[in-house]
């Protein structure tokens, strides 16, 4: 009796997985939108214009997608160091705003396919270029907190000669800081930094980087139905043109 009693919640287990008793997807349909956080000052993927909209590389995909789900999409700012708290305590839904895929965010959340390439540079003042990871030794270096950048620099060599890590709550924060002098360089997402110093001129940027790097949305581990409908809708969405199309619009037609 006992053995048939396994072997029933072995079939009820194979069942499920195989049916789909995950309605992560029937959720957002019913719902009619689903919830994106983001941390609004990571330009060009996710930030505040002029008028205080909130646009961006990551925004206009993530429109594109309730489009073609017919649904709506709300983008609700949150601390970045706290956002995968917030997605796993159902406070959003996914978490789309140039997030690294790192094996120790791979532990806590559930990741789309990769869809866009990036790494971690160093900025630092044209009078006092830093140009190599070594470079960095007896320096004041800025981040942000919680950020892969932060991972990163943890995770180099170069972490034990640093003369000072300050970490802030936001990149621009960190860049701001690196522009007036109180620290010496600041590690960064490329896109975003060049993106900041696009309207600026005022920093320069290293040859080296310190990793090469693949974003994805997170989602959480069981919203499986979720993953595939929006890897699915990724895929399409580059198939005929369109992911180029807003590629293009933010970053020029050098490819990624």
């Amino acid at each position: 009796m006992k053995r048939l009693f396994v072997m029933v919640v072995v079939v009820i287990s194979l069942f499920t997985n195989i049916f789909g008793a995950d309605k992560s997807f029937e959720k957002i349909e019913k719902n009619g939108k689903f919830i994106v956080g983001l941390d609004a000052t990571f330009a060009p993927m996710g930030f505040r214009g002029e008028d205080g909209e909130i646009i961006g590389f990551d925004i206009d995909l993530a429109r594109e997608v309730a489009k073609r789900w017919g649904v709506e999409v709300e983008f609700k700012p949150c601390e970045w160091d706290g956002i995968l708290f917030d997605l796993n305590s159902g406070n959003i839904d996914m978490a789309w705003n140039g997030m690294t895929m790192t094996e120790e965010r791979k532990r806590k959340v559930a990741f789309s396919e990769p869809y866009f390439t990036d790494g971690q540079l160093i900025f630092s003042r044209k009078e006092t270029k830093i140009n190599k990871i070594s470079e960095l030794q007896g320096k004041v270096v800025g981040l942000q907190l919680g950020s892969s950048a932060d991972y990163a620099v943890q995770k180099n060599e170069i972490f034990s000669k640093i003369k000072e890590v300050k970490k802030y709550a936001t990149n621009v924060e960190a860049l701001m800081d690196l522009e007036v002098g109180r620290t010496d360089a600041v590690v960064v997402d490329t896109v975003a930094g060049k993106y900041y110093n696009s309207k600026r001129d005022t920093l320069v940027f290293s040859d080296e980087s310190l990793t090469k790097e693949y974003y994805g949305v997170a989602m959480r581990k069981n919203d499986k139905a979720l993953i595939e409908k929006l890897n699915s809708t990724l895929n399409e969405m580059k198939e005929d043109g369109t992911f180029n199309k807003i590629y293009e619009k933010w970053f020029g037609k050098e490819g990624n």
